[in-house]
């Protein structure tokens, strides 16, 4: 797997997540599941749906606009899994955001580490620049929580 993360580090944290590793192997072989449920416990998302799915690509249409990731990359091991893709985002005619994801499941102890890297981030105009300069804390930290939320099987209020 060919690690681009760490170049243009946009977001980067982790959370801790209380369930066994296996929860985490099996949401990792079917993340069009997992990922279109992970989606539905963002904030301001209502509603996500998956229209598109391949071997290394997903594509989630949300109340707010249409998610593609390509490139998807799986690495399973005895304590770790990583999953790595590249995502873009089209909230409606509004903006369109384009990001590179790294996501880290680490077995730690009893607990899972779930660590996030979002890097070479892109959202162009106006809505763009608010976005990359004010967004990262809410988006990045909204993310580690609902992935959290869904392993837990804990509902977010909205």
């Amino acid at each position: 797997m060919k690690t681009k993360s760490k170049k243009n580090v946009w977001f980067e944290g982790s959370i801790q997540i209380n369930c066994n590793f296996k929860k985490i192997n099996d949401s990792v072989n079917n993340l069009s599941k997992s990922y279109t449920e992970i989606t539905t416990l963002m904030p301001g998302i209502n509603m996500a749906k998956l229209v598109k799915q391949g071997s290394n690509h997903l594509t989630i249409k949300t109340n707010e606009g249409i998610m593609k990731r390509d490139n998807i990359s799986k690495k399973i091991q005895k304590d770790m899994i990583t999953v790595e893709f590249d995502e873009k985002y089209q909230a409606g005619n509004k903006i369109t955001t384009r990001s590179h994801h790294l996501e880290e499941y680490t077995l730690n102890g009893s607990k899972i580490n779930y660590h996030l890297i979002i890097s070479n981030v892109n959202a162009s105009g106006f809505l763009g620049f608010f976005y990359r300069i004010f967004g990262k804390k809410n988006i990045g930290n909204a993310i580690l929580k609902s992935h959290k939320a869904y392993f837990e099987n804990k509902n977010l209020a909205k």
